[in-house]
């Protein structure tokens, strides 16, 4: 999933808001968002139902028809909306590049404001761009830490957060031996295979893509990395009794929560689900073969706007507005997730109602994304899902697994050209 999926499931049906056009020629905006609640209490809907009435209150003449979908079905939906030939205005959903390389796509520039625009954070407008040119739009971002429970470090005798992976190893066989059902949470399961592999590519001094943006999925580093968490943490009964190639994020999460989990990699959601189940949890940087990792992962869901319906002018007020510090700041404040432009961010590092997500917002200048830009990445993604849990296993082999992934990638990313 995305930083939001990352973020929960959700559960709302489709929404709309403000649906009908007004007489005398008025704009009608179609736009199409992903619901980041797990509940019908926290729906997103709700959001864009007084976003809606906002926008329409400050730009007379001009109508949004609002969509809400869950995660596991507003990506589909977006692209069956296009296929078809119905394109909404403008989706807010987790991928771009397949839209961009079709030419489907107006340009950051082509519609929105130069202060917006220049008030993204640059790591995550970068991400957003095809052939150096902008087309995602950041909506929200998440980054990575790692989470440990307090109360467990505490009875195994573990002092403080581990910074390298010895250290990790160390304070997991003592969580062990404290009679820890799971030290270290790790899942490679298909719900969010790919930002688990990530995180341990970049512990390792690794990633998906080299400074060219040329897929190493199979470069030493990775192999290494992967040998390690197969030798060291899983090979040892470190992960718990569930088979870590089964094992969905959540599922671990939720093991964390009841207190069954030592650490673990997460995103500012779980601290909501944490405090829910009343656990002493604290945050520490990625842990590195060596060290503190250099970088951490960064994850961003996206908004699009689409030519087809030549709506430009009223596109660019629309994402003005939607990029507003307060607009911002309210969304993300929601759902614990960090903001994508500076004015927002800096907001939040000065007030104390957010001083939780300090940590992690201090992330996001150094975090990596995935290759998003990629029209490959969607495939490469599919099969990493498939098939990375093999390599942690008994008798896995981290250099042909990865080698085939890479394979893969290539292959797919020539057909993409």
């Amino acid at each position: 999933m995305t930083a939001a999926g990352a973020a929960t499931a959700a559960l709302a049906p489709a929404l709309t808001a403000c649906g009908s056009s007004g007489p005398g020629g008025d704009k009608k905006l179609k736009l199409v968002a992903a619901d980041y609640g797990d509940k019908p209490a926290n729906s997103s809907k709700k959001y864009w139902e007084q976003f809606a009435k906002d926008f329409e209150a400050k730009n007379k003449g001009v109508k949004l028809d609002v969509e809400v979908y869950s995660w596991t079905e507003v990506d589909k939906k977006v692209a069956d909306m296009v296929a078809a030939g119905k394109a909404p205005d403008i989706a807010q959903i987790g991928a771009y590049a397949d839209f961009a390389a079709a030419g489907k796509l107006y340009s950051a520039d082509q519609m929105i404001s130069v202060p917006t625009q220049a008030d993204f954070i640059s790591s995550l407008a970068k991400a957003g761009e095809v052939h150096r040119v902008q087309y995602g739009l950041p909506f929200v971002s998440s980054t990575r830490m790692l989470f440990y429970n307090k109360a467990l470090f505490a009875k195994a005798g573990v002092v403080k957060a581990p910074e390298s992976w010895d250290e990790v190893q160390a304070a997991a066989v003592k969580l062990k031996a404290a009679g820890v059902k799971i030290p270290f949470g790790v899942p490679l399961g298909p719900e969010e295979a790919p930002a688990e592999t990530m995180l341990w590519m970049l512990g390792g001094g690794g990633g998906y893509t080299d400074n060219t943006g040329a897929y190493t999925i199979s470069s030493e580093a990775n192999v290494k990395a992967f040998a390690w968490l197969r030798d060291e943490l899983v090979g040892k009964g470190l992960t718990g009794p569930n088979d870590p190639a089964r094992t969905n994020r959540q599922d671990v999460f939720d093991a964390f929560c009841k207190g069954d989990v030592g650490m673990l990699h997460g995103h500012p959601t779980l601290m909501q689900q944490a405090r829910a189940g009343k656990i002493d949890f604290q945050i520490a940087p990625l842990p590195g073969v060596k060290g503190k990792a250099s970088s951490t992962m960064g994850v961003a869901d996206w908004m699009m706007a689409f030519k087809q319906g030549g709506h430009r002018d009223q596109l660019g007020t629309l994402l003005d507005f939607v990029f507003s510090k307060d607009n911002v700041l309210s969304f993300v404040g929601q759902y614990d997730l960090l903001p994508v432009t500076e004015s927002a961010s800096a907001s939040m590092q000065g007030d104390r109602r957010y001083e939780a997500l300090w940590p992690f917002l201090s992330q996001l200048q150094i975090a990596e994304f995935y290759p998003a830009d990629k029209t490959s990445w969607a495939k490469v993604s599919a099969t990493i899902k498939e098939k990375i849990g093999t390599v942690v296993q008994k008798g896995g082999d981290p250099s042909a697994v990865l080698g085939e992934i890479q394979r893969e990638a290539e292959a797919a990313e020539l057909a993409g050209r």
